[in-house]
């Protein structure tokens, strides 16, 4: 096996903790806010708030794994990286493929975004599938261009650009609260009996519906940003786990805050046919005109096109460190490894994040439509963290650790069963998809690593061994979406209904603590995780002497 020693030395460490904050909420504060609302209310009704904080919550465990990964080992592209450490090159090339898949669409609904609330001044963007086609590549681009100049370009931009774009969710919670007048929509009853209604109107599986598909898991990954970052801040041990934290934090505060104020502010004249039936295209701007705050609508349209821009700004850097991760793992040419002489950024990764984001505006012509293939393609990378962080605590349990979670032993299994949950309550759909594609790319990956002469890390006995695990939990996860409820997901779930609610999600959650196990027990000690935690310590001593 071929182990990458200092690997990413060449990269300019410039990145402050403000930066890495910045640069998880910037990305958690985009598209989320402006949609998310809406698809959550009408996939919940009020009960949309309690969606956003267990998907926090969700988010949240995650996250404190990952606080210790990134501070143990700070990595640019460190999603891609842990697995590769820990499981060897078949599960690492797995999970880095979905990352790939994951990040690099998310550009392009950023840029939907955008261009669907810019149809409020260039009604052309409505009337031409060309013109806006056009107008979100054109943004796509300019994301690019920034990204070339450097970190630091990059990182001045978006803390900036992230300090304006928090004003407005915060300007709108405090504006509403005190003008909104329509509380009672928190318990509102159509007149007609057949309408759903209450405070919970479609149960507990409408609000974990919520949770998987109407954006709500989709607005707070963006706390990765931070992790992927880590090898390019200035003392990325001490501040990569604060950042993440922090950005969290704030997110789930906000979020639960902007559903409360987006209940309360709709016309109850809106609510005739239920919840369900609710429609904006521009959510709060257009509840903010019905309350007669002209304004705050005027105001809301013209963040509703920064806002999503500047995630799009943050989400391209980040996958184009998860393509040079990728690369260290020597899962693709090495090429990928090199960086611009000048900026120090990974080129490549960049070029290959537009062209990837310009086609991935091609098939899918609306916002929502992408939010549940990239939430549980992201979730579906996120829980190899817990798996991983354990490995660790077994392999290197004297490695330094600026922040050592406590209670990994209970949120680690925690956090998977909850990723676990999401990626089912998203639906067979979504979910044959993009096992599909991952099971294709990594049985490409293996037909080409096996060639003789190849510089990419091959799947030898041991990978594979520490990868059966995760093979069978894909195969899991496609026949409980498959057979399970058919409650959840719709209307992208064809679920049979073969194992019923509320059976179903204990055969998940049992399923999903074995499967957590045999990950961990499948974990070891390998070349590469041995030469990061080598490397990590070098790092840490030498920032300590500066």
């Amino acid at each position: 096996m071929t182990t990458e020693v200092g690997s990413q030395t060449g990269l300019k460490k410039e990145m402050s903790r403000l930066d890495l904050t910045m640069a998880g909420l910037g990305a958690i504060i985009g598209s989320g806010w402006l949609f998310g609302v809406l698809y959550a209310a009408n996939d919940a009704g009020p009960a949309a708030i309690v969606a956003w904080l267990i998907g926090g919550v969700a988010v949240a465990l995650i996250g404190l794994v990952y606080a210790e990964l990134s501070g143990m080992i700070p990595e640019a592209g460190g999603i891609a990286r842990y697995p590769h450490f820990t499981h060897g090159s078949l599960t690492g090339f797995m999970m880095g493929w979905a990352a790939f898949i994951a990040y690099a669409t998310v550009p392009a609904i950023e840029a939907e975004a955008v261009i669907q609330y810019a149809e409020h001044y260039i009604p052309s963007f409505a009337n031409s599938s060309l013109t806006r086609f056009v107008a979100e590549a054109i943004l796509l681009v300019i994301f690019f261009l920034i990204n070339y100049y450097g970190v630091k370009a990059f990182a001045k931009t978006n803390t900036v650009v992230t300090s304006i774009k928090f004003i407005m969710p915060t300007l709108t919670v405090l504006v509403f609260l005190f003008v909104a007048p329509h509380w009672s929509n928190l318990h509102y009853h159509a007149a007609s009996p057949s309408i759903p209604g209450g405070f919970a109107p479609f149960g507990l599986t409408g609000i974990l519906k919520a949770v998987a598909l109407s954006g709500v898991v989709f607005a707070f990954l963006g706390f990765r940003q931070a992790v992927d970052l880590a090898g390019e801040a200035r003392n990325p041990q001490r501040d990569a786990p604060r950042a993440i934290m922090t950005a969290i934090g704030i997110a789930i505060v906000l979020y639960a805050l902007l559903q409360v104020v987006f209940i309360i502010g709709v016309p109850t004249s809106d609510l005739t046919k239920g919840w369900a039936a609710l429609s904006f295209s521009g959510p709060f701007a257009q509840v903010a005109s019905a309350l007669g705050l002209g304004w705050l609508a005027t105001l809301l349209y013209a963040d509703a096109v920064l806002s999503p821009a500047g995630t799009g700004n943050v989400y391209l850097a980040s996958t184009a460190r998860v393509v040079y991760a990728l690369a260290n793992n020597h899962y693709l040419h090495p090429v990928f490894r090199k960086l611009n002489p000048r900026s120090a950024v990974p080129l490549l990764g960049l070029v290959a994040t537009l062209v990837v984001g310009i086609l991935a505006l091609l098939p899918f012509p609306t916002w929502q439509s992408l939010v549940g293939v990239i939430s549980a393609a992201t979730v579906f990378t996120y829980m190899i963290g817990p798996i991983s962080a354990s490995v660790l605590r077994r392999t290197h349990d004297d490695a330094h650790r600026p922040f050592r979670l406590g209670g990994i032993s209970v949120i680690s299994p925690l956090a998977f069963v909850m990723g676990t949950l999401i990626i089912y309550w998203t639906g067979w759909n979504i979910d044959w998809k993009l096992v599909v594609a991952i099971l294709a790319g990594s049985i490409i990956y293996a037909i080409v690593a096996s060639r003789p002469g190849t510089s990419l890390d091959r799947v030898d006995g041991a990978a594979f061994k520490s990868a059966a695990w995760l093979l069978l939990y894909l195969v899991f996860l496609l026949a409980m979406t498959y057979f399970g409820s058919s409650a959840f997901g719709a209307p992208y779930n064809h679920g049979k209904g073969l194992i019923e609610y509320p059976l179903d999600l204990v055969v998940v959650v049992v399923a999903a603590l074995i499967f957590y196990w045999a990950g961990v027990a499948s974990g070891r000690s390998t070349d590469a995780g041995d030469a990061a935690v080598a490397q990590a310590a070098v790092n840490r001593l030498a920032t300590e002497g500066e």
